[in-house]
């Protein structure tokens, strides 16, 4: 079928409009270099005539995707994206001697725990590291992004930006979204409890938004009916399926980090569909209701759950050329 056909069957855009998209890029560590490759390969070939991209969501890893894609493009441009994913995974690869050293003491630290070798822990806020790590994303953000900018370039006609965390003492989703993405949003969305200290914001604590919506899905649909996506892109970083059965702890673990991080996705991919179906079954008029198309990509190749904290400068560029390979399947209408 082709795109033309595609959006007559949905019946959501007028004939000659550009088929409203949102991206959704869900969290899971260096995995999400992943993310970064399937963008770039998207921004590629991004055709403002056909598509325009009305909100990009993120958590965690996928939110400094989401913030660069988002970023680039409303400054300048699909190239302009593609330098910043690049500049920004650069810098945050291992590629000192000491940063590569480092890093492979915690992913080797990382597999010895997953298979059930126990290890003495440090809480972060007594590890001198934990703080240091977070200081140097947040530096590595602002060399690319001018946080200060954001609330000017939101005034224009700007895609909505959505970046997920959890607020632990009220124990529910917090979203930050356009002008509220700060530095401390980001870092909030990445502060993995064993491995960063909480982030405050607005008086109140935030943890790694891979507890909650990863990645956020409900506030890139609110937008106003003029902004409602007609499809939805879903980068997937955790794979959806596994043949046989996990046995040892180090498979177990793996699986459960997998499965903790799609349970919140699939949840508000299926109230979507429900919705599509309501439409379809009549239930919904369609003069006040339309349906969204949803599209998923994935690795398509199992990693072991220890490298989502491998920062080696060749397993980054592995990752993003992948996901390069894999970006023409969101553009393929189904």
């Amino acid at each position: 079928m082709s795109e033309d056909a595609d959006n007559s069957a949905r019946g959501s855009v007028h004939a000659g409009d550009p088929t409203r998209v949102a991206i959704a890029c869900q969290g899971g560590g260096s995995h999400t270099a992943f993310t970064a490759g399937v963008l770039k390969g998207l921004l590629r070939e991004w055709n403002e005539d056909r598509r325009e991209l009305v909100g990009i969501s993120g958590t965690s890893g996928g939110a400094f995707n989401a913030l660069a894609a988002w970023y680039g493009l409303v400054t300048d441009g699909p190239g302009r994206a593609i330098e910043l994913l690049d500049g920004l995974w650069n810098d945050l690869a291992a590629n000192t001697p000491v940063d590569r050293l480092t890093n492979d003491w915690l992913v080797g630290l990382s597999r010895i725990e997953s298979s059930g070798v126990p290890l003495p822990r440090v809480s972060p806020y007594q590890n001198p590291g934990a703080a240091w790590g977070q200081n140097q994303i947040e530096r590595t953000l602002r060399r690319h992004i001018d946080f200060d900018s954001i609330p000017t370039l939101c005034e224009r006609e700007a895609p909505r930006l959505v970046v997920g965390t959890v607020n632990v003492n009220a124990g529910e989703f917090e979203m930050f979204i356009d002008e509220d993405v700060t530095p401390e949003a980001i870092l909030a969305s990445a502060a993995v409890p064993n491995l960063f200290e909480a982030v405050e914001l607005h008086g109140h604590l935030h943890w790694d938004g891979l507890f909650s919506q990863n990645p956020p899905i409900d506030d890139l649909m609110d937008g106003g009916a003029d902004r409602k996506p007609d499809e939805l892109w879903v980068i997937q970083v955790n794979p959806q399926e596994r043949e046989g059965e996990p046995t040892s702890l180090e498979e177990i673990a793996d699986r459960r980090n997998e499965l903790s991080g799609n349970l919140s996705l699939n949840q508000e991919l299926r109230f979507i569909e429900r919705v599509n179906e309501w439409i379809d079954a009549g239930h919904l008029p369609e003069t006040h209701f339309s349906k969204t198309a949803i599209r998923r990509v994935e690795m398509g190749r199992a990693y072991h759950c220890s490298t989502k904290f491998d920062r080696n400068p060749a397993f980054i560029a592995e990752l993003m050329e992948l996901g390069e390979r894999r970006a023409p399947e969101l553009r393929q209408p189904r």
